[in-house]
C-alpha cells in the first residue's frame, strides 16, 4: 500500500468514525433525526477545498451615482426596508417583487419620497427571476424565507447585480461556498444584512477594540434569545410557516449572525484572524411540542405538529479562533426570558457587556464594579465612531430597531455610491452563516468538533479590517 492510498483509507475511516450511528445520535430516535445523508454532506462540504479566484475583501466596485434597487420578499421585514430606503438620496426603487401581490402593493405604498417607479412583480414563485434580469437594476435586496436567500443571491450576481441578503445568507455549507465563488467570479458584492453590527453600543465596542481599550481580547459572547415560540404556529397566513418548518427539520443554532456578526468584526475575523473550529450542543425541546398540543386542543389544524421533531430550545455553540480566543453563541426562541443578544467582550484590560441589562463597561483596575454612568458617557463621547456622530439622530428618527436598520441601509448605499469596499463582504456572509449547518452536525454527533471553512482561502492573513472612520464617503444625504 503506497502512502497516498494509506492516507485515503485512514482519512475515510476517520470521517466514518465521526459520523453518527443511525438511531443513536444524541439519544434521539432515528425517525426524529436528520438523515445520515444530510449530516454527511454537511461534514464533507465543510472540508472541501475551493481555490480563490479573486479577493473580494477590500474590493471597491465602480461608483454608482444612483443605486437602482429591486426588492425580493416584502413581508414585514422587506416592506420596512422599502420605506427606510426611500429616505436615502441617490437611490431609485425600480421594482418590488413578492409571491403575494398584496404584499408588493403594500410595500410600494410605504415609499415616502418621489421618483421611484417601483414596478410590481408577482403572480408566481419565479417572478423574482424576471425582475433580476432587468438591466436597469444595480442592487437586489432580499428578505425572503431563509432557504431562498442564497439561490436568489447567486442568480442576481450572475445577472450582474450586487446583492444584499437578509440573515442568514445561506442555510447549507454548499450554498455558502456558492455565494463566495459567484461573488469572486462576477466581482459583485454579496452583503449580509446583519443590522446588529450597526447597533450603537456594538459600534462603540468595535471602536474601543480598534483603539486598544480591551487590551488582548480573550473571549466574546453573542446570541439571539427572543421568545417567539408560540407565534411560529401560524394559521391561515400563506407563506408564514417557513420558519416553523426550519425549526422542525434542523437542530442547531439556526440564527447565529445577530450575536456573531458584531463580535466577529471586533475580533477581526477574516481580516487578520479567523474562526478555526467549533462545537455545539442543544437542549431537548421542552416547549414547542407543548405549544402544538395546546393549540391542537383549540383547532384540529394544529394536530399535524404534535410529536414533530422540533429542535432543542437552547443551543450553545463555542468557537475557537486561530488566535486562541473563544466565542460563545446562543440561540433560544422559545424559553420565556428577557430578550438578549448576549453582547460581551472580555479582554485583558477591560470588559463590555450589553443585555439583558443596559450597556456597561468595566476596566481591569476596578473590575469588580461597572464604570459609573458619568464615566461611561465620557468614554462614549470620546470613542463613538464617526458614523454614529454623523448619523445617530437621523437613524433614530427614521428607525428600524432603534435606528440600526436604517444605519445599515444608509452605509451600504453610501459605499456603493462612493465606490468603497462594503463593511460586510461575502466572506463574512459565508463564515457567519455557516455556523448554522455546522452546529447541526455537531449537535447530532454529541458535540463533536468540526472545522469552520476558510472562505478567504488564506487571504485573512493580509486582509485589512473594514474602515469605520468615514474618511472616505459619508456623502449620501437623507430625506426625513
Amino acid at each position: 500500500m503506497n502512502r497516498r492510498n494509506f492516507l485515503k483509507i485512514t482519512g475515510a475511516a476517520t470521517v466514518s468514525a465521526m459520523l453518527p450511528a443511525k438511531g443513536l445520535s444524541n439519544g434521539i430516535p432515528a425517525e426524529n433525526q436528520p438523515s445520515d445523508k444530510s449530516l454527511k454532506k454537511i461534514y464533507s462540504e465543510a472540508y472541501k477545498k475551493h481555490p480563490q479566484k479573486f479577493n473580494m475583501c477590500g474590493y471597491a466596485a465602480p461608483k454608482l451615482e444612483t443605486v437602482r434597487v429591486g426588492f425580493v420578499g416584502v413581508g414585514s421585514r422587506g416592506s420596512a426596508a422599502v420605506e427606510r430606503m426611500s429616505h436615502i438620496e441617490g437611490i431609485r426603487i425600480v421594482a418590488i417583487c413578492d409571491v403575494l401581490a398584496e404584499h408588493a402593493e403594500k410595500a410600494k405604498a410605504r415609499i415616502r419620497t418621489p421618483g421611484h417607479p417601483a414596478m410590481v412583480y408577482s403572480g408566481n414563485e419565479d417572478s423574482w427571476m424576471e425582475m433580476c434580469r432587468r438591466e436597469d437594476i444595480d442592487l437586489i435586496y432580499v428578505a425572503t424565507p431563509w432557504e431562498l436567500h442564497a439561490p436568489i443571491g447567486i442568480y442576481s450576481m450572475k445577472q450582474g447585480k450586487h446583492v444584499a441578503l437578509e440573515i442568514p445568507a445561506a442555510t447549507t455549507v454548499e450554498d455558502c461556498w456558492r455565494l463566495v465563488e459567484t461573488s469572486e467570479d462576477t466581482k459583485k458584492h454579496c452583503v449580509i444584512l446583519e443590522n446588529c453590527c450597526y447597533d450603537f453600543f456594538e459600534l462603540l465596542s468595535l471602536n474601543l477594540a480598534r483603539n486598544g481599550f480591551f487590551g488582548e481580547i480573550v473571549h466574546a459572547e453573542g446570541g439571539y434569545i427572543h421568545e417567539i415560540g408560540e407565534s411560529l404556529f401560524f394559521r391561515g397566513k400563506p407563506g408564514r410557516s417557513w420558519r416553523l418548518n426550519e425549526n422542525m427539520k434542523r437542530n442547531g443554532n439556526l440564527y447565529p449572525t445577530h450575536g456573531l456578526g458584531p463580535v466577529a468584526q471586533i475580533m477581526d475575523i477574516n481580516r487578520g484572524n479567523r474562526m478555526e473550529y467549533m462545537v455545539s450542543m442543544s437542549s431537548d425541546d421542552f416547549l414547542m411540542d407543548q405549544y402544538a398540543k395546546e393549540l391542537s386542543q383549540k383547532e384540529d389544524y394544529f394536530k399535524q405538529f404534535e410529536g414533530a421533531p422540533f429542535r432543542g430550545n437552547m443551543n450553545n455553540s463555542v468557537i475557537k479562533t486561530v488566535k486562541g480566543q473563544t466565542i460563545l453563541i446562543q440561540h433560544d426562541i422559545t424559553t420565556p426570558r428577557p430578550y438578549s443578544r448576549l453582547h460581551t467582550i472580555s479582554g485583558t484590560k477591560a470588559t463590555a457587556q450589553k443585555y439583558p441589562l443596559p450597556p456597561r463597561l468595566s476596566i481591569a483596575e476596578d473590575h469588580q464594579e461597572w464604570l459609573s454612568e458619568d464615566k461611561f458617557r465620557e468614554i462614549e463621547l470620546q470613542y463613538n465612531p464617526p458614523i454614529i456622530k454623523k448619523m445617530q439622530d437621523i437613524a433614530k428618527e427614521i428607525g428600524g430597531h432603534g435606528g440600526m436598520d436604517f444605519l445599515m441601509d444608509w452605509r451600504l448605499i453610501d459605499c456603493l455610491r462612493n465606490g468603497l469596499p462594503v463593511d460586510m463582504d461575502v466572506y463574512d456572509a459565508a463564515s457567519w452563516s455557516v455556523i448554522g449547518p455546522l452546529s447541526e452536525w455537531s449537535v447530532a454527533n454529541r458535540s463533536a468538533p468540526i472545522d469552520i471553512p476558510d472562505f478567504t482561502n488564506g487571504a485573512w492573513r493580509t486582509n485589512r479590517p473594514h474602515d469605520i472612520s468615514l474618511t472616505n464617503g459619508g456623502t449620501t444625504g437623507v430625506v426625513v
